[in-house]
């Protein structure tokens, strides 16, 4: 038995790199991707939020490139990079008396 999942969990392995190869995804692979659920996909590609694609108005494709930007887009700054950027705007605009 542990022959079997062993064997199981390599090909999943494998599976999961040459998935990592392709740069179109389907929609369950897109899925994967993101970490998203299927349900939550759907919604997002329904009200337009995520770039995808349909070429016969059917199948639903991402980018894998598109879904990277997509995943990256509104990052939140540490704390340490908010108190940096708050002591240069301070430094700046000193006000003289």
């Amino acid at each position: 038995m542990k022959d079997e999942q062993s064997v199981e969990q390599r090909l999943d392995t494998i599976e999961r790199l040459l998935q990592g190869q392709k740069s179109v995804l389907t929609f369950e692979e897109g899925c994967a991707f993101t970490g998203l659920s299927k349900s939550y996909m759907y919604k997002l590609t329904h009200r337009n939020k995520i770039p995808f694609f349909k070429p016969h108005g059917k199948n639903i494709y991402f980018s894998r490139e598109e879904l990277e930007k997509w995943l990256l887009k509104n990052p939140v700054k540490t704390a340490e990079a908010v108190e940096q950027e708050t002591t240069n705007y301070v430094a700046r605009n000193r006000v003289r008396r």
